[in-house]
C-alpha cells in the first residue's frame, strides 16, 4: 500500500475528524481563521439552553442515543416497534440495518418547503422527521424489497434500479411540494445497490446482497464486541465509493471531506478536512440494532458530534461563531465552500467543548452522558428551537446549497 493510500485511510476515521476540527478551533480562538471569529465565553449560555431543552424532554436525564430510530417515534407512537419482528436475532438485525442505512442516506436536508403528509394522522411533517416517516412508509410498502413475501427488507438489486420518480412518489414530491436533491438521493441509493451487488463477501454473507449484510460483516470481523469507531471505519471503507465524485487521495475516495487552506500538515493530507456527517449519523443509528442482537458496543464517544446545520446553527445563532463579513450570511454557499467547511468543522470541535461544560454542570461524565445523548437531548433540539425563535420557518442561519447527499 502506498504512503498516499495510507494517508487517505487515515482520514477515514472519527479521530481525524476530531483532531482536525480542534486544530481549526484553536486557530479560530486565536483569530486566525478567514471566515469566523470564535467566542468561547458564550458557551456557558449555550449550555444553559441545551440543559433546559434536555430537562424539558427528559426530566430524569435518561436520554436515548441520537439516532434515526428517534425519528420513527411520532407523537409517542413508535412506528417501527409495531412491525412484525423476525424470529432470529441476526435476521432482525439485518432488517434494522437495511432500514437504518436507507433512511439515513435519504436524510440530507429536505429544504424549507417540503412536507410529508402522514397517512395515519393527516399531519404535514417537514425536514428530518418527515423524511424519516416517508422512508419508513416506503420500506414497509416493499418499495426496496425484491421478495414479495417479505416487504420488510432492502435488496441490492432493487436499489440498483431505483428511479427519482420512485422516490418522488414515496416523498409526495410535486411542483407545490419540492424536495431538495431528489435526483442526488436516488443516485446515491442506486450506487448503494450496485456496490452491495459487487461486494458479496461483505453484503451477501448469509443472504442475497443487501445493505443489512453489513451486520454479518461486522460480526465476522469483531465477534460480539466492537467499538463505535469500528462501525464508522467499516462504513467509510465499504461504502466510500458510493459518494458522488469529490476528493480522493491515492485512488481512495474521501467522502465527506473538503479543503481548507488553514489546515496544514506535513504529509499528503495537508489542507483536507474530513467530516463524515452522514456516515457518523448512520454509525450512531447502527448501535442499537447491534445491541439488540447481543453485540456489545463500546467507546460511543469515539465518534464525534455531527457537522450539520442544527448543531452548527446553534453556535451561530448564539454568537459563539460570528462571520468576519456579516453580510455573507445573506448569501447561499456551496457545500464545498471554505466558509461552510470551516463552519462545519468548528461545529464538531465546539460540540466537544460544550459537552464538557454540560457534564460539569450536571455532575456527569462521558460514560454517564456520552456525546450521543447530548446531541439527542440536546444540541440538535436547541439548534432547531433557537432557529425558530430567530427566523420564520426555522431555517438555519447560513444557507447551504446541497445536492441531497451531505446534510
Amino acid at each position: 500500500m502506498s504512503s498516499e493510500t495510507d494517508a487517505a485511510f487515515s482520514l477515514l476515521t472519527a479521530d481525524a475528524v476530531r483532531s482536525r476540527a480542534h486544530k481549526l478551533l484553536a486557530l479560530g480562538v486565536e483569530g486566525r481563521l478567514p471566515h469566523f471569529r470564535v467566542d468561547l465565553s458564550k458557551l456557558d449560555k449555550v449550555a444553559d439552553r441545551v440543559i433546559a431543552v434536555t430537562r424539558a424532554a427528559y426530566p430524569s436525564l435518561d436520554v436515548p442515543f441520537h439516532s434515526r430510530w428517534r425519528h420513527f417515534v411520532h407523537k409517542g407512537a413508535d412506528r417501527f416497534a409495531v412491525l412484525a419482528k423476525k424470529k432470529d436475532s441476526a435476521a432482525q438485525a439485518r432488517t434494522e440495518f437495511d432500514l437504518a442505512i436507507v433512511s439515513v442516506f435519504l436524510d440530507a436536508g429536505a429544504g424549507a418547503q417540503w412536507r410529508y403528509t402522514d397517512a395515519k394522522t393527516g399531519e404535514q411533517i417537514g425536514r428530518s422527521e418527515g423524511l424519516a416517516l416517508a422512508s419508513l412508509d416506503m420500506f414497509t410498502s416493499g418499495l426496496f424489497s425484491a421478495d414479495g413475501k417479505d416487504p420488510l427488507r432492502v435488496d441490492a438489486g432493487k436499489l440498483a434500479q431505483l428511479t427519482a420518480d420512485d422516490l418522488a412518489c414515496g416523498f409526495q414530491v410535486s411542483d407545490a411540494n419540492p424536495l431538495v436533491g431528489l435526483d442526488g438521493r436516488a443516485a446515491l441509493l442506486r450506487r448503494l445497490g450496485e456496490l452491495a451487488l459487487a461486494k458479496p463477501d461483505v453484503f451477501a454473507r448469509n443472504d442475497s446482497a443487501r445493505p443489512g449484510g453489513l451486520f454479518d460483516h461486522l460480526v465476522a470481523q469483531h465477534g460480539n464486541a466492537l467499538t463505535a469507531p469500528d462501525i464508522l471505519a467499516a462504513l467509510l471503507r465499504e461504502l466510500g465509493p458510493i459518494w458522488p465524485s469529490r476528493l480522493s487521495l491515492g485512488n481512495v475516495p474521501l467522502g465527506d471531506c473538503w479543503r481548507h487552506r488553514m489546515l496544514v500538515t506535513d504529509d499528503a493530507t495537508s489542507g483536507l478536512v474530513p467530516l463524515h456527517k452522514l456516515s457518523q449519523w448512520l454509525s450512531y443509528s447502527l448501535i442499537e440494532p447491534l445491541q439488540r442482537a447481543g453485540v456489545t458496543v463500546s467507546n460511543i464517544d469515539g465518534l464525534t458530534g455531527l457537522a450539520e446545520y442544527r448543531n452548527g446553527g446553534l453556535f451561530v445563532d448564539a454568537s459563539v461563531l460570528e462571520l468576519h463579513e456579516p453580510l455573507r450570511i445573506l448569501e447561499a454557499h456551496d457545500v464545498s465552500s471554505e466558509l461552510v467547511v470551516e463552519w462545519r468543522s468548528l461545529t464538531v470541535a465546539l460540540l466537544d467543548k460544550l459537552a464538557d461544560v454540560i457534564r460539569a454542570r450536571l455532575g456527569m461524565n462521558a460514560e454517564t452522558l456520552p456525546l450521543a445523548k447530548i446531541l439527542e437531548g440536546g444540541t440538535w433540539a436547541a439548534g432547531r428551537a433557537i432557529a425558530r425563535d430567530k427566523r420564520e420557518g426555522g431555517a438555519p442561519p447560513i444557507t447551504v446549497i446541497s445536492d441531497g447527499t451531505v446534510f
